[in-house]
C-alpha cells in the first residue's frame, strides 16, 4: 500500500510499505479522509515520535475493509471513525473512567503506525459506528470536536455566560460552536491571524481581537479555553478570566512557560480555577464526548465545512509539510490516502 512514511523529522516519503495483515480481534480500515493534527507538525518537522520510522496521523475516519476472527458487531464496507488512543482499560485511571490518563496506553501516529496511509490496522475496541449517510471527511473531524466538548467540560459553562477561546484552530473553531450550542452569552475569540478570526465569526464568536492588541474593552468571561500553547496566549486568557472563572489549557507549548506578575496576581485574586486538558476520552471508552461529537457533526450542528483550507491526496503531504516548515496559513487539512 501507499503510505507517507516518517523516517526522521522533516525526512517524509510517500512510498509502498506492507499493508497491514488481518489480525484476530481487529479490523482492516480503509482511510476515506485523514486529518492533520497540529500535534504531527512539531512531530513530523523537528521532535520525531517514540518509534521511526513511522506513518503518522491520527485523526481518521474510513470503511471496514476486512474482519479479523472474533470481531463481532460490524460489517465490511461500514464507514466508522477511529479513537486514536489505545488505553489498556486495566490501570488505576482507566478503571476509575479516565483513559485519557491512561499509564500504559498506545497511539495511532505517535507510538504505532497510523492513517497517512491506505489501510490500517485497527482494534474492534477503537471501532466506532457512524451514521452510514455522514460525510467520511466530517467522522474524520470527530476527535478534534470531541477534544473541544472535553475541554469545556473541565471548567463549567452555563447559559448566558460569557465563554472566550483564544487560538482558533479547528479545535478552537469547534470549542466556540459547544459553547454556542450550550448557550453562551457573549464568545470571545482571539488569534495572530485574521483570516483564522473571520474563521471564528462564522462558527459564532460575538467578539474577536487580533493577539497583542488591547482586550481592556472584551467581556470578562467565566470559562476561557486556550487552544495556542503559546506563552502569550496562556497569559492572555489568564487575564481573561472572570472572578470565579475557569481556564483550561488544551494547547502544547514547545518552550517552557512562565506567567507574568500580572497573570498570577489576576488568578490569585479573583480566585481562577487553572485545568488541564488532554486527550477526548472519558468512560466507558471512547466517551460522551464521542458520542456527542458524531451527533452533532452527522446533524450538522457542528459545522466543519468552512475550516477546511486544504483536501489533498497522500502524494502531497511532503510538500504540505513543508508548506508548514515555511510557516505558511493553513487551517484544517485533509488528505485522502484511499
Amino acid at each position: 500500500m501507499r503510505a507517507a512514511v516518517m523516517h526522521r523529522p522533516g525526512d517524509i516519503r510517500v512510498e509502498e510499505v506492507e499493508k497491514p495483515s488481518v489480525r484476530p480481534g481487529h479490523a482492516l480500515v480503509r482511510v476515506a479522509a485523514c486529518g492533520v493534527c497540529g500535534s504531527d507538525i512539531p512531530r513530523m518537522l523537528s521532535k520525531g515520535a517514540h518509534v521511526m520510522p513511522l506513518i503518522c496521523g491520527h485523526e481518521f475516519a474510513g470503511f471496514v475493509e476486512a474482519l479479523g476472527s472474533g470481531v463481532e458487531g460490524f460489517s465490511v464496507g461500514e464507514l466508522v471513525t477511529v479513537p486514536p488512543l489505545i488505553p489498556c482499560l486495566k490501570c488505576d485511571q482507566c478503571m476509575r473512567g479516565h483513559p485519557s490518563r491512561c499509564l500504559d496506553y498506545d497511539y495511532f501516529g505517535s507510538r504505532r503506525d497510523g492513517a497517512y496511509a491506505e489501510f490500517v490496522g485497527v482494534p474492534a475496541t477503537n471501532l466506532v459506528k457512524v451514521p452510514q449517510t455522514m460525510d467520511p471527511t466530517a467522522a474524520s473531524l470527530v476527535d478534534p470536536a470531541a477534544i473541544a466538548i472535553h475541554a469545556i467540560w473541565q471548567g463549567e459553562l452555563k447559559a448566558g455566560q460569557n465563554a472566550a477561546v483564544v487560538g482558533c484552530g479547528p479545535i478552537g473553531l469547534f470549542a466556540i460552536q459547544w459553547m454556542k450550542l450550550m448557550g453562551a452569552r457573549n464568545i470571545v475569540a482571539i488569534d495572530i491571524a485574521e483570516d483564522k478570526l473571520e474563521m471564528a465569526r462564522t462558527a459564532g464568536a460575538t467578539h474577536t481581537l487580533l493577539s497583542g492588541q488591547p482586550d481592556a474593552d472584551l467581556p470578562r468571561c467565566h470559562l476561557i479555553v486556550e487552544a495556542a500553547g503559546h506563552p502569550s496566549a496562556i497569559n492572555q486568557a489568564v487575564q481573561l478570566a472572570g472572578p470565579g472563572g475557569h481556564v483550561v489549557f488544551i494547547g502544547i507549548p514547545t518552550a517552557d512557560v512562565a506567567l507574568t506578575s500580572k497573570s498570577f496576581s489576576h488568578f490569585l485574586r479573583q480566585e481562577v480555577s487553572l485545568h488541564g486538558a488532554w486527550n477526548s476520552f472519558s468512560g466507558p471508552f471512547p466517551g460522551d464526548e464521542w458520542t456527542a461529537a458524531i451527533d452533532k457533526l452527522a446533524t450538522g450542528a457542528l459545522r466543519w465545512d468552512f475550516m477546511i483550507t486544504h483536501d489533498l491526496p497522500l502524494e502531497a503531504l511532503p510538500d504540505m509539510f513543508q508548506h508548514f516548515a515555511e510557516k505558511k496559513g493553513a487551517a484544517k487539512v485533509v488528505f485522502r490516502p484511499s
